[in-house]
């Protein structure tokens, strides 16, 4: 903390503006000091790593970007349960841990993994930044879809989206953290034909997606099961697209305004994403021919 010390000659007016001048700068310190902006997430040089487990790359820094821009609306959940699914190097659940270690002190994090080294690698990241993750080795949720059933307030996944040849998904080793068969849709959509038997009435799904996942059609099956969705964040790098999708399961309303304004609202999410707007430019010309 430094020490201003301001002479009387700055403030040649009056003293109202010495003390105006000093709650300004207690103002500006408190706010900089506040949790609330200087939230905590995961330190890479205290990140675990393994030959065969996926490190954090801009997937997953884009996945904890956007629980950082959405932290206020998770802390007022008051989340007991959170999974991530696919944990890899275990960078993501221990930043979520992080975030709400302050506010929500009794949470309990859980993480899955394919990867029996991923498991390891997760367990550890997380004892380093002084965390406690349940770290569970298993296909999807399978192992904890009773135990957990409707009780998890945050999921983050992280999923195998890269478009791959199919016989590469679920292949041993650091593989299995990227192939994603046709469209890298086929682990997505076999995790979101799970999600509802997961996500407490309140939950929050965070979902990283690619270009090529047609994030716009991913919103769509989502909402066939009662899901609202909206882009949370979106990032382009030089080789990819990414894009995190947030899901929430939607009031019934009794009121068709009511729906439709919920529709208007999720094409206004998406209508911001440059390639869903592509996409559905190709298929009003299609319907055009």
């Amino acid at each position: 903390m430094k020490i201003i010390f301001v002479n009387s000659k700055m403030f040649p007016c009056n003293s109202h503006m010495v003390i105006r001048f000093f709650i300004i700068l207690l103002i500006i310190f408190f706010f900089q000091m506040s949790p609330e902006s200087m939230p905590k997430i995961a330190k890479i040089q205290l990140v675990s790593s393994h030959p065969e487990v996926y490190e954090p790359c801009d997937d997953s820094f884009l996945l904890v970007d956007a629980l950082l821009a959405d932290r206020s609306n998770i802390i007022n959940q008051n989340p007991k349960f959170c999974l991530e699914i696919g944990c890899g190097s275990g960078y993501v659940i221990t930043s979520l841990a992080l975030i709400l270690s302050q506010y929500c002190p009794w949470t309990q994090f859980y993480a899955t993994d394919i990867n029996l080294h991923a498991t390891h690698t997760t367990l550890q990241t997380s004892a380093n930044h002084g965390v406690h993750v349940e770290v569970v080795a298993t296909d999807i949720a399978s192992s904890l879809q009773k135990r957990l059933q409707k009780s998890i307030d945050v999921l983050v996944i992280n999923p195998p989206y890269v478009p791959t040849p199919e016989d590469e998904v679920g292949a041993d080793g650091i593989v299995a953290s990227w192939a994603g068969g046709f469209k890298g849709r086929l682990v997505i959509d076999r995790i979101l034909n799970v999600v509802d038997e997961l996500l407490s009435v309140n939950g929050l799904i965070y979902m990283v997606a690619l270009s090529e996942n047609d994030p716009y059609d991913i919103c769509q099956v989502m909402k066939e099961k009662g899901f609202g969705s909206k882009i949370a964040l979106q990032r382009s790098t030089e080789e990819e697209r990414l894009c995190v999708i947030k899901f929430w399961r939607e009031k019934e309303t009794s009121e068709d305004g009511e729906r439709a304004d919920n529709a208007s609202s999720l094409n206004g999410w998406l209508g911001k994403v440059p390639f869903v707007n592509s996409l559905r430019k190709k298929g009003t010309e299609n319907d055009s021919r």
